[in-house]
């Protein structure tokens, strides 16, 4: 296109500016830089530490540079009397530069920071004493960390019951080598400790004390070969084969450990139960880092009858913003932001203003622009949606016992309801179900709010449908607990890095696999016991149902490991492979835990004790909806063994699986997040740490072996913002390989999802990826995720106007290199104008 034209001639004009820019002499005394230290004295900097950097940096690596060349960059912007401390940061930022030019320089910025990183906290010297002493370092200096750390305050003193001698040992530097430069940036910013007592600051912790602290955090009260299961985690970590939740790496060996991930609340109609456990406790939980989803569904809506004052409710909303408020107050420790969602049954009449809770414009004090939002659809509404039929909003207060029930119970009793408000008995305001559901997907559109999650899969796929209800789900939609008065459901989160269990031809290795689940679920059932724990309701339900979310992260790079297309039937199939894998191993380690410790003391009675294992609850979910769900049954491997220990040892856990975001652990260990596609081949990433360039690693070497890496491809992919279809010379089964979330359709995430929900006892956090507002294309694809058996998903990703069209005349006067979308007849009927119009 002759938008591209100007483009390249615009990048050619800017390359030979920055060419006649002058650079650093080569070498010798005019190479020299007066740096001044932090006490005011200078000394001359040849760069000798910076060329023994840049050795270190790139062992291994493959990189399109020579090192005269990559030491010129690093060198960019140094000038005579910098001050010691901008010295590094301009070497690390210049560093961090090279990264889009070729994807090693991701490890090799990564590098150059882990050196500055080791001089830091172990008083090592590059120059001094060499990369071959970095392990006698951190095996001579792990003690006097750990006696530190407890001096100032930040360690627990029962990190002293180890054998520290043995831990540091286990030390490996060398695996620090994997990292990529975001990973550790946001490790350096945001995880390890600081030591604040002195002036200036410093870090604490390497990596490697880092990981060690956390591995020894989590086997405190382990009985017998306590620094084997700790050597047996930190190996884990340090291989990037798993990696616990962000709470857990901020606190675990703290003298706060407080480890837990999600809390689960509800809310009941009480003055006394929205102002303690809705506001105050829920400060607490957030001031300790966890992440907060609950059910408001009980509080009575607006125009309701107060008895004791004989006044009207103004409803939900108003405490809903109270809410938001007190999120932004109490931040998660000063780490990270407050964060909650709350979640409404779509037939609370305060369901509609509900929906306008994120919107920039009405009355700010009945906006919540701070706090998540979230739907809690019950099957009825999708069949009465599907049959083009109403729906009827009721005052809580009126029917309470609607959001304690669910499936074939429910539709008795709301339809029983409805013939009471046509009497005249309740308040009833009815509606089509259809303009309903337009009114949702609008709002989910423009704000992004409330997600789409489906109440009547969660509970009657739940193993603990005996010992309660479930009346949402938590803020990143991934678990499912029960809620009561005097519980408040915590889970503790935990993510497998898929990808590190492959062999070389790409299939699952099973041992590996099956080695890795049986010590992360030792360990997340441990954080149980161990944890610190913000209120009593937390405390007691913990205890009582031992929940854990053990998850996933990877898939995206499996997928490229075995050439695979996301948009593919052989994907499909594979996500149903590994989750049936890891669900085996899973659920069998729980078991065998509980052989040694004992069940969860709500056991009795749950489907585990029923002999119900998740995948034999999809007919149970058919049976109660009345509808075929639309999965394949069936796996590949024999469960006789796992159902006969089950039967035989009963379970440690109530629940086992919940795959979570893994949106900053991933970045750490340097892994695709969760179950998701690449967002794009080549992009900016923002979080606390800054921006960071992500360039598709595995892309890069793909067309390296193509011989087509070079300067005009890394121009191409910026100017069609990592996209690879209109790039002529990528052959197509390149471009198959690596397309990314807004050019797969939405069908391959669902149906992949769908089978990994087979295996599943919780949920997973599935975000759905649209190129454009277009709301037939939104209602199709969400019944289709609800007919999958499908029990929540999370956000929706839209491309906005300015990411798909170039706005530029000439692009504007470029011939269209795509067909208009062409809608199947299931998508017209799914919300066209003409059913919104007729009901």
């Amino acid at each position: 296109a002759a938008s591209y034209i100007l483009y390249r001639k615009e990048r050619e004009r800017d390359r030979e500016i920055e060419a006649s820019q002058p650079g650093p002499v080569d070498d010798g005394q005019e190479s020299m830089i007066l740096v001044k230290k932090a006490d005011g004295s200078t000394y001359l900097w040849n760069g000798e530490d910076l060329r023994k950097r840049i050795s270190f940096a790139l062992t291994g690596l493959d990189v399109s540079m020579s090192v005269e060349a990559i030491e010129t960059e690093l060198r960019r912007g140094l000038y005579n009397e910098v001050k010691e401390s901008e010295l590094r940061k301009t070497i690390e930022l210049n560093a961090k530069t090279l990264v889009e030019r070729d994807a090693d320089f991701a490890k090799f910025a990564a590098r150059i920071l882990l050196t500055y990183i080791y001089e830091e906290v172990l008083e090592w010297n590059i120059v001094r004493d060499g990369v071959a002493k970095l392990k006698e370092f951190h095996r001579e200096k792990f003690r006097s960390y750990v006696e530190r750390g407890i001096e100032i305050g930040r360690l627990t003193p029962q990190l002293r019951r180890y054998d520290l001698g043995k831990l540091a040992e286990a030390l490996d530097p060398l695996a620090d080598m994997e990292f990529e430069f975001l990973g550790i940036q946001t490790l350096y910013d945001r995880y390890l400790i600081i030591d604040k007592t002195i002036k200036p600051s410093r870090r604490l912790e390497t990596p490697q004390f880092f990981w060690m602290r956390v591995a020894m955090g989590l086997f405190l009260r382990e009985e017998k070969n306590a620094e084997n299961w700790v050597i047996s985690l930190h190996a884990l970590y340090k291989s990037r084969r798993f990696c616990s939740s962000t709470p857990t790496l901020f606190n675990a060996g703290t003298l706060h450990s407080q480890l837990s991930s999600c809390y689960l609340y509800k809310v009941d109609d009480t003055i006394e139960s929205i102002m303690i456990r809705g506001i105050a406790e829920n400060a607490f939980l957030s001031k300790w880092a966890g992440g907060l989803g609950g059910s408001w569904t009980a509080v009575r809506g607006t125009g309701s009858h107060i008895k004791g004052t004989n006044g009207e409710s103004q409803g939900v909303i108003p405490f809903l913003k109270l809410h938001n408020d007190q999120l932004v107050a109490v931040n998660q420790g000063g780490k990270r932001r407050g964060s909650g969602c709350a979640y409404l049954e779509t037939w609370h009449n305060d369901y509609e203003d509900f929906l306008e809770l994120r919107r920039n414009t009405g009355d700010d004090r009945r906006r919540t622009h701070d706090m998540n939002t979230a739907s809690w659809i019950p099957d009825l509404f999708m069949k009465r949606l599907k049959a083009r039929g109403n729906w009827t909003f009721f005052m809580s207060n009126e029917v309470p016992d609607l959001h304690e029930t669910y499936g074939a119970d429910f539709e008795r009793r709301y339809e029983a309801y409805e013939q009471k408000a046509k009497e005249g008995k309740i308040f009833g305001r009815t509606i089509p179900a259809i303009e309903l559901w337009k009114k949702m997907l609008g709002m989910i559109f423009e704000t992004g709010h409330p997600w789409m999650t489906f109440k009547d899969p969660c509970n009657v796929r739940s193993p603990q449908d005996h010992a309660g209800v479930i009346h949402s789900s938590n803020l990143c939609t991934e678990i499912t607990l029960n809620t009561s008065a005097d519980e408040t459901a915590v889970c503790n989160l935990g993510s497998v890095v898929l990808d590190s269990h492959l062999d070389a031809e790409g299939n699952i290795d099973h041992a590996r696999l099956a080695e890795t689940i049986r010590v992360a679920v030792r360990a997340l059932d441990n954080v149980i016991d161990i944890n610190f724990y913000p209120t009593k309701p937390a405390e007691v339900s913990n205890l009582r149902h031992r929940p854990i979310g053990l998850g996933v992260m990877g898939l995206q790079d499996c997928l490229y490991h075995r050439e695979t297309s996301f948009a593919s039937e052989a994907a499909v199939e594979f996500n149903d492979e590994i989750m049936e894998a890891i669900a085996y191993y899973a659920y069998e380690a729980s078991s065998d835990l509980a052989a040694e410790r004992g069940t969860y003391s709500t056991y009795k009675g749950s489907k585990w004790d029923r002999g119900l294992l998740p995948q034999d609850t999809i007919d149970l979910l058919e049976k109660e909806r009345g509808e075929p769900i639309e999965v394949k049954r069936g796996g590949r491997m024999d469960w006789t063994p796992v159902r006969e220990k089950i039967a035989k040892q009963g379970m440690r856990n109530s629940n086992v699986l919940a795959i979570a975001p893994t949106a900053t652990i991933s970045n750490i260990v340097g892994s695709s997040p969760c179950i998701e596609p690449a967002y794009k081949n080549l992009f900016a990433k923002s979080n606390l740490s800054g921006d960071f360039i992500e360039l598709n690693a595995s892309l890069v070497r793909d067309l390296r072996k193509l011989n087509l890496w070079n300067a005009d491809m890394i121009d191409k992919l910026k100017y069609f913002d990592g996209e690879l279809k209109e790039i002529a010379e990528i052959p197509q089964h390149i471009k198959e390989k690596y397309m990314t979330a807004f050019v797969i359709d939405y069908k391959w995430l669902i149906d992949a999802a769908a089978r990994r929900q087979k295996w599943i006892d919780q949920a997973q956090s599935l975000n759905l990826f649209l190129p454009t507002a277009d709301i037939r294309v939104l209602s199709h694809m969400y019944q289709y995720a609800w007919r999958t058996g499908l029990k929540t998903t999370y956000y929706l990703r839209t491309l906005g106007a300015s990411n798909i069209e170039k706005a530029t005349i000439d692009a504007k006067k470029a011939e269209p290199t795509s067909q208009p979308k062409q809608y199947t007849q299931e998508e017209k009927n799914a919300c066209s104008i003409e059913a919104m119009r007729n009901g």
